[in-house]
């Protein structure tokens, strides 16, 4: 993977046709699978994730998605929405060859705010979290060969958006009453789930968050080629990690663009962080290029059309600004 910038997923507005051509025209070098979860349930991030299950199906409530016994309305509205998605996508990546990202919930975060019938979340039964990721792995499968035959010459990049796995680790994902929380599950399970579901593909694995605190040494450990992050919620606390993660081989996603609207700075301002963190962690500036890629902070659902068009391109203005002056 060479240096460069992508999106990280969501797109405000509902129009696929429009989503696709921004995400591909904006990333000619590293276009995404765009989600639009403006469209409603079923379109957002983890609705959308459900429909790609296996013999496992979930309904709206109220309280959010619930664990179905039979597919329904809601499953078959996010399966329509991803088909016309990828129709869109398809569209405007005639003859493309080059990376490709795709993004799906990974099984933490699904099993965060999926609940069983009784209203709990599955995070609280290890039995149904193992079937939700064996469900979850199948379903990639066949996503995964429904993306190679319709763009051919990509090289895809699957990103599993984990944004809950901090609180999973540390027991602070609420109950459905929101009084308690659920116990904290063991390090060695989460890394385990998390290395099956890497193995879906053989290419390359990026798990992204938005939440402080990412597990990087956790996440190099199951397997992910890349982290990708918030870099404004970098501590320093979290150098070593990140200075063993890199000189391991891993790339960092950069989230340095805020995903709401702002005024942006100049694209060499966005990266400056970077080149500091690279500094502060005595790492070579030529390898920057090699290992960072540009993204917005987070998804781009909360922002105005205008400012998410104009993001990405700041992003790839400022990814080519740090592989220029790396220093």
């Amino acid at each position: 993977m060479t240096a460069g910038a992508t999106g990280v997923g969501s797109l405000p507005g509902a129009d696929a046709r429009e989503a696709a051509k921004t995400a591909t025209g904006s990333f000619e070098d590293f276009p995404y699978l765009p989600e639009l979860p403006a469209r409603g349930p079923g379109a957002d991030m983890i609705g959308r994730s459900l429909g790609l299950l296996v013999d496992l199906y979930a309904h709206v409530e109220p309280s959010g998605w619930r664990v179905s016994d039979r597919p329904g309305r809601d499953t078959r509205r996010a399966r329509s929405w991803l088909g016309e998605d990828l129709d869109a996508l398809e569209e405007f990546t005639q003859g493309y060859t080059g990376r490709l990202k795709v993004q799906a919930v990974g099984p933490w975060t699904l099993a965060s705010a999926l609940e069983l019938h009784g209203g709990e979340a599955v995070l609280q039964d290890a039995g149904a979290c193992r079937d939700l990721a064996a469900s979850l792995a199948e379903g990639l499968r066949g996503h995964l060969a429904d993306v190679r035959k319709r763009v051919p010459g990509a090289e895809i990049v699957l990103q599993y958006d984990e944004p809950s796995l901090t609180a999973v680790l540390r027991g602070r994902v609420r109950s459905a009453s929101g009084y308690r929380t659920y116990r904290a599950v063991d390090r060695q399970v989460v890394e385990s789930a998390l290395r099956d579901l890497f193995s879906v593909h053989d290419g390359e694995v990026v798990v992204h968050s938005c939440a402080p605190d990412v597990p990087f040494a956790l996440l190099r450990r199951a397997g992910a080629a890349a982290v990708s992050f918030d870099f404004s919620l970098l501590t320093e606390r979290e150098d070593d990690a990140i200075g063993e993660a890199v000189e391991g081989g891993m790339k960092l996603f950069a989230g340095v663009v805020p995903g709401t609207d702002g005024p942006l700075s100049d694209p060499g301002g966005s990266v400056m962080g970077v080149r500091k963190l690279w500094r502060r962690l005595g790492l070579a500036p030529g390898t920057l290029a090699e290992s960072v890629v540009v993204t917005p902070s987070c998804g781009l659902a909360g922002a105005s059309p205008a400012y998410a068009r104009a993001v990405q391109a700041h992003c790839v203005r400022a990814a080519r600004s740090l592989a220029d002056n790396p220093e």
